[in-house]
């Protein structure tokens, strides 16, 4: 009878071993992750970035990203960047289940929503909450799944964008070697640099034998005198990738007349940048209009200052001509 007794007390033991581990393994089963379907970033042609009710929405046409109805010209970098997430988007692990979005930001007035499309369908949907204390995760929530999972990569702030933020700020680019021509404008006064190539004064030595001579390049003005290279190539240099601070979209390109400072390039095409004075009490910066963007916007002081020199601070000085003479000699 004993024997018995142990008999049944081993079967109930093993028993509720085997429904323990069922319910485990069926506790397991739900949580695992999502299988997210794949997105290709070349397949997406709409995004939508929605926070406090607000949405930005991002299309592409002709190979190129446009933010609103106004079509404003996207940054490349960035609109590049959110991609990659919307393509790669990881779930890692399964944080919460209770709902209490909130802690995670991912309450409505926290969370980022962003939708990406392909044609007319939507791809993929999910709602960014904070970034995890890892500081390598963020807390996600999926369309249809009140779960809260961890996604791979901090991301928040690649997504945490306004218009403003999201807008191409170069306003002038090319390449500086192509320029031949500047023309420097300031309170009626002004400047014309040629850039022309001379033979180096090596070459210009009869025992100095080259099948091919090296030139020399040179700045002149109409006078023949000599612009300052080193400034100039200064100030091609930032030209050639100007950005700007903001926009001004209250303003027309055609309602900015009579610039402060005007500066023309000449080279495979033609190029100009008017910089205008401040309005009164204004200390966001100078108005500013360029060959290059359909849009007046804002230079920064100090980036208007390193722009604005006068014709004679552009000129070579006379003591400079006769230290070249002499080592020309």
């Amino acid at each position: 009878m004993k024997i018995k007794k142990e008999y049944i007390i081993i079967l109930a033991v093993i028993l509720g071993l085997s429904l323990y581990l069922s319910l485990r393994r069926s506790d397991r089963l739900s949580y695992e992750l999502p299988r997210l379907p794949a997105v290709a970033k070349t397949d997406i042609s709409k995004i939508e970035i929605t926070k406090k009710g607000a949405a930005v929405i991002l299309n592409k046409g002709n190979g190129c990203w446009n933010i609103g109805p106004q079509e404003y010209p996207a940054d490349t970098d960035k609109v590049t960047n959110m991609l990659g997430i919307i393509e790669n988007l990881a779930l890692t692990a399964m944080v919460s289940e209770s709902r209490d979005y909130s802690r995670y930001q991912l309450d409505d007035e926290h969370k980022i929503t962003v939708k990406a499309w392909s044609s007319e369908r939507i791809k993929r949907e999910f709602d960014i909450g904070k970034v995890a204390p890892s500081y390598r995760h963020t807390f996600v929530r999926l369309r249809g799944n009140d779960y809260v999972y961890h996604a791979r990569e901090n991301f928040r702030p690649t997504f945490d964008l306004g218009v403003e933020d999201l807008r191409d700020k170069q306003v002038l680019a090319f390449d500086a070697a192509d320029i031949q021509k500047i023309q420097l404008m300031i309170n009626g006064r002004s400047l014309v640099c040629t850039r022309l190539a001379t033979p180096s004064a090596a070459d210009q030595e009869p025992a100095v034998k080259s099948s091919s001579p090296k030139e020399e390049v040179v700045w002149e003005n109409p006078e023949g005198g000599r612009c300052d290279e080193a400034k100039l190539n200064r100030l091609l240099a930032t030209l050639s990738n100007l950005r700007c601070e903001s926009y001004i979209d209250a303003t027309k390109k055609g309602d900015l007349t009579d610039p402060m400072y005007r500066i023309e390039l000449k080279g495979a095409k033609d190029y100009h940048l008017s910089i205008f004075a401040k309005a009164e009490g204004d200390e966001k910066g100078y108005p500013a209009i360029s060959s290059e963007n359909s849009y007046p916007f804002l230079l920064s002081e100090g980036r208007v200052k390193s722009l604005m020199k006068a014709p004679e601070e552009m000129q070579e000085k006379p003591e400079n001509k006769e230290n070249q003479s002499q080592k020309g000699e």
